[in-house]
């Protein structure tokens, strides 16, 4: 799991620069002075609106991530498949003009399949600091397997980018609706062969938003157990200490 430094507070320098001769007690106060007398400050020239100030593009945004390769690859992994899905043949025929939806159908496959892992071990893990995976056990008594879902979730003290987390959950449920859309339209279309690749691509996607989703809810119920039985034991420690 990913550590959480603290930032370093920033060093506070005094406005009025002490003077060149140490020797001298006065010559600081006297300085103090001479700039209380002169009054504030003039400022020339105007002021930008508070607007202007806030405005940042998006480069400037992603450098403020926390984990500016991890985003920039989970970005590309979730909008790669559905720019390869719209224009992807397109490019093909440019290149070849030979099973050319063979080629595009496997390069589908890989990047729908790469963007789920990539989503589910790295992503979740680095961004949002959750992790989910799928367990098969057997059954106390039987010969019978089950599904178990595990779901891990970071230290609550660790610091989570905001600019991480928007990016992380708004496109983890958007893309599976654009994956939603395209099966509505490859029915309506009667194109049953990319609606193959479409139907795996919604079923990746949701599983990985209900998954992700799950992971989120238990770490917070979680984190509010753990938080209100600490206090029920210290409130008891404290009422039977006959030290308090």
């Amino acid at each position: 799991m990913s550590q959480y430094t603290p930032i370093e507070a920033d060093e506070i320098v005094p406005d009025i620069a002490p003077s060149d001769n140490p020797s001298n007690p006065h010559s600081y106060n006297a300085n103090a002075s001479a700039l209380n007398s002169a009054g504030p400050p003039q400022v020339s020239g105007s002021i930008p609106a508070a607007e202007n100030i806030q405005e940042r593009t998006w480069s400037q945004r992603l450098q403020e991530s926390s984990h500016p390769i991890a985003l920039l690859f989970f970005i590309f992994f979730r909008i790669a498949p559905i720019f390869v899905y719209l224009f992807g043949s397109i490019i093909l025929s440019l290149v070849t003009k030979n099973s050319r939806f063979i080629l595009h159908f496997i390069i589908l496959i890989l990047l729908v399949s790469a963007d789920f892992w990539n989503l589910k071990n790295i992503s979740g893990r680095l961004l949002v600091g959750l992790r989910w995976w799928n367990e098969t056990n057997m059954k106390q008594g039987s010969n019978e397997f089950e599904n178990v879902w595990v779901f891990e979730s970071a230290d609550p003290n660790r610091y989570i980018n905001p600019i991480d987390s928007k990016v992380f959950w708004t496109l983890l449920y958007v893309q599976p609706l654009a994956w939603i859309v395209f099966a509505i339209m490859a029915v309506l279309k009667l194109e049953l062969l990319y609606l193959i690749v479409v139907a795996i691509s919604v079923f990746l996607s949701l599983t990985n938003a209900v998954a992700f989703t799950k992971c989120d809810k238990f770490g917070k119920a979680n984190v509010m157990a753990n938080d209100i039985f600490s206090k029920a034991t210290g409130g008891l420690l404290n009422r039977f200490n006959p030290f308090a």
